[in-house]
């Protein structure tokens, strides 16, 4: 598999790439940032690129992929609904966009969230601006588009959340996530997990285009 990869910073994006690194079907992963962050893997290529909102200028570098993971977003807290759906369809739509336009046998994969709105009317701005992209993403010509909704996230293996308020939650919560996993699969999974799902679904695909929790944790241990 030869995937590109969207957020690898972020706590979701640093599971995944560490599955794929390990992960002897992943041939290469191209992970596209804003900048360098110095980790280096044979089969590792970083492309730093600032305008995500344009790609126009290293459309030559896109092709040739068979899977996009897209980790990349940011939190809603005190944007409004205008900025929230800039950071997150707009930027989400202009990367998408682009690569079902270069690449018709591609798999796109979207990490969103437990709660996301499909019906686009709740009352959760986040949740309706998420089940907006969601729906979009769902009628591109990609081969396959797979919307992953994750709730609770454990992270594993010293990786952290960008966000402050999230690790201090985590720092909180992380003595009791292993007890939290076995009594409420359909609510709670790991970092390693989601990545480990989320490569197998690229390769073999689902049976749901939606998959909350209970399903991606079934999905890694079909992997």
């Amino acid at each position: 598999m030869r995937a590109i990869l969207f957020g690898a910073t972020g706590m979701v994006g640093q599971g995944l790439l560490r599955e794929c690194l390990l992960d002897p079907t992943v041939e290469h992963i191209l992970s596209i940032v804003r900048n360098p962050t110095g980790q280096q893997s044979a089969k590792l290529c970083e492309l730093v690129h600032k305008d995500f909102f344009d790609f126009s200028p290293v459309e030559s570098q896109l092709s040739g992929y068979d899977s996009c993971f897209y980790c990349a977003g940011r939190s809603s807290a005190g944007m409004t609904e205008e900025s929230y759906s800039h950071a997150t369809y707009d930027m989400t739509l202009a990367a998408a966009q682009t690569l079902a336009r270069l690449n018709s046998l591609m798999t796109f994969l979207y990490v969103s969230g437990a709660g996301t709105d499909s019906s686009e009317k709740g009352r959760a701005m986040w949740a309706r601006v998420k089940g907006k992209t969601e729906n979009s993403l769902l009628r591109l010509s990609f081969k396959a588009a797979y919307m992953f909704r994750p709730g609770v996230i454990q992270p594993l293996h010293r990786i952290q959340s960008k966000t402050a308020s999230y690790r201090i939650l985590y720092a909180v919560m992380n003595p009791f996530l292993p007890l939290l996993r076995w009594l409420l699969p359909q609510y709670v999974t790991t970092t390693e997990i989601l990545g480990r799902a989320m490569i197998h679904v690229a390769q073999n695909g689902h049976p749901k285009r939606i998959l909350e929790t209970r399903d991606i944790n079934r999905a890694a241990r079909a992997s």
